[in-house]
C-alpha cells in the first residue's frame, strides 16, 4: 500500500518542480495567465492569484487520477 502512495507523492513532486521551472524560465507562457486569473498591480507590488489555472489543473488531475485508479 505504501509503495503506491510514495510513487504518487514522488510524481506530484516532480510535476510541481516541472511547473515551477516552467514558470521561472518561461514567464510569458499564456497557459499560466488565463482569463479569470486575478492580477493586482500597484507601484511596487504585484499580486497574482491563478484561480482559473488552478481549477483547470485540478480538473485535469482529477480526470487522470480517476482513469488510473480504475485498474
Amino acid at each position: 500500500m505504501f509503495g503506491s502512495v510514495s510513487r504518487f507523492l514522488i510524481l506530484v513532486g516532480l510535476l510541481l518542480i516541472f511547473f515551477g521551472l516552467a514558470l521561472q524560465f518561461f514567464p510569458k507562457i499564456p497557459f499560466f495567465r488565463l482569463p479569470g486569473d486575478i492580477v493586482i498591480q500597484r507601484k511596487n507590488f504585484v499580486f497574482y492569484f491563478p484561480i482559473v489555472t488552478v481549477l483547470i489543473l485540478s480538473l485535469i488531475f482529477s480526470i487522470l487520477l480517476n482513469i488510473f485508479s480504475r485498474r
